[in-house]
């Protein structure tokens, strides 16, 4: 694993993003986060990041050098590494150490309990103000994890929050001092709950996912491409991520 850290605490996995400055997903990240997730043996699952960032999302310029060949092949490794964490049959919960931005943010959501760290770093769903659209599947799971009213504020305002206002959204289920994270995420991860049982009934709430996944997708996954590739060619993704730049470059 060049991207991943796996390591154990109290008989848990702790599945650790060590990918650059902020954990920027590409191609070679999400296809080991699918990986690790597949072939995960361990009865619960804490994931977090290294450095400073939980995730910063999609690694857009990997997808402007790239182009259309790059986004043919990074949109169904996007999708399968979220439905990897999403549909294991386990416990799993999200120690957000840090920013976790558009994809990372999905990726969190993909997890059976979230808890971020008090701090400076913000969580938010930035698709639409880069101009691109969400996969059906990251649109699926935000809504399974933080309902459907919530998640549509989310998506269409693209707003980042601070921990406190990630948990008043029910963006997060507990806000904890960052010292304290991953101690109490390994702690939710132990749950009092037979395993077999613990499975059977999170295949029962995402079943409906699934469902409507298997409707949408033939339908929304060309279009998602589609756009993604306008997004390219046209300048918006440049644009923004120059914007982006412009701004961290003032402060």
């Amino acid at each position: 694993m060049t991207g991943i850290q796996i390591d154990e605490m109290d008989g848990v996995a702790i599945v650790r993003l060590a990918h650059g400055k902020v954990n920027a997903l590409d191609l070679e990240l999400l296809e080991e986060i699918t990986e690790v997730f597949t072939s995960m043996t361990a009865d619960a699952v804490v994931l977090t990041g290294a450095g400073r960032a939980f995730s910063a999302g999609v690694d857009l310029w990997r997808i402007l050098d790239g182009g259309a060949d790059y986004v043919r092949a990074f949109l169904p490794a996007l999708d399968a590494a979220f439905l990897a964490i999403f549909g294991l049959g386990r416990p799993t919960v999200a120690a957000i150490n840090g920013h976790a931005i558009a994809g990372g943010a999905i990726l969190a959501a993909a997890c059976d309990h979230r808890i971020m760290a008090d701090g400076p770093a913000t969580i938010g769903v930035t698709e639409l103000l880069v101009g691109v659209p969400f996969p059906p599947t990251a649109l699926e799971i935000l809504g399974h994890a933080f309902g459907e009213p919530a998640a549509r504020r989310a998506v269409l305002t693209g707003h980042t929050l601070t921990p406190a206002e990630a948990r008043t959204a029910g963006h997060v289920d507990e806000v904890t001092e960052a010292d304290l994270l991953l101690d109490t995420a390994v702690a939710r991860a132990h749950v009092a709950v037979p395993l077999d049982t613990y499975r059977m009934t999170k295949e029962q709430l995402q079943a409906p996912v699934h469902e409507r996944l298997d409707r949408l997708r033939p339908v929304y996954d060309p279009q998602v491409f589609k756009l993604w590739t306008t997004g390219v060619e046209d300048g918006r993704i440049r644009r923004y991520m120059e914007e982006v730049t412009a701004r961290r470059s003032a402060r």
